[in-house]
């Protein structure tokens, strides 16, 4: 099974593609010029994919908001990396022409299947909207709680500027995902992302001490995806939905609902 692949190679296809505001394709660009500036220092992403951060980056990690639960309380992103999914969903939540913070389906798709260029500017971009709007009347929409964890200090340190030049709030724990003192500061989110982490199987083993009755896992897998499935379900009962990714033909985004470990019988 393939899906039809979209080429989203700038930001005016990613522009088109999501229906996201100017200010959103300025932050983006604000965080590609960051990720080509560090990645001489560190390996933040395969250097091959370098010249296509918009499709195999970007456009990879937004496909993943309309697969989550619309308007979410919190969400988490696990071994964030140089922030994909987490960090680029976390500017899509900004987005001032979105409601609820939740981008629209892809042009063209039904909603729920899908997930102008500008130079960039360093300086002066909106900060992310505050609860209350700035006249003090109605309370603004109100923005999903995003939280990126990563053990690499460095990473987490090229985290926090994308976060600072961008103007985009964010918490950023420096930590591994299975300590005691992480989870414990996770409080129940409503959705738990990653990508390109660990096969399924360990993955549900970090995500599940962070999942209710109400969580949805939402991770991006290639290949691969339905053997992962296979070998995950040996362990763990859950309802899984597979969804063709928009970047990858064989990319998939596994959605779990109902995370529980089988019984050891």
């Amino acid at each position: 099974m393939t899906s039809e692949i979209r080429q989203i190679s700038t930001p005016g296809d990613f522009a088109a593609a999501f229906e996201v505001s100017r200010e959103t394709i300025a932050r983006l660009q604000v965080y590609e010029a960051l990720l080509r500036q560090w990645q001489r220092a560190i390996n933040l992403v395969a250097p091959s994919t370098l010249d296509s951060i918009w499709h195999r980056h970007f456009a990879d990690s937004a496909q993943i908001v309309a697969l989550a639960p619309r308007a979410p309380r919190a969400w988490v992103d696990l071994g964030s990396g140089a922030g994909f999914p987490g960090l680029v969903v976390a500017i899509l939540f900004a987005d001032p022409r979105l409601p609820a913070g939740v981008p629209s389906p892809l042009v063209g798709e039904e909603e729920g299947q899908g997930g102008g260029d500008r130079k960039p500017s360093a300086m002066g971009l909106p900060p992310t909207p505050s609860p209350r709007s700035a006249g003090g009347g109605a309370p603004a929409r109100a923005l999903p709680r995003v939280t990126l964890v990563e053990s690499d200090s460095r990473k987490c340190a090229f985290l926090r500027e994308v976060a600072r030049r961008t103007g985009i709030t964010v918490e950023i724990l420096s930590t591994r995902i299975e300590a005691a003192t992480t989870q414990a500061k996770l409080d129940s989110p409503e959705v738990v992302s990653a990508r390109a982490l660990a096969p399924l199987d360990r993955l549900l083993g970090s995500a599940a001490p962070l999942f209710t009755p109400a969580t949805v896992g939402v991770f991006l897998k290639g290949r691969d995806a339905e053997a992962e499935v296979e070998t995950a379900a040996k362990a763990w009962t859950f309802a899984v939905e597979m969804v063709p990714s928009i970047t990858e033909t064989t990319g998939r985004v596994v959605v779990i609902r109902d995370l529980q470990p089988k019984s050891k019988d």
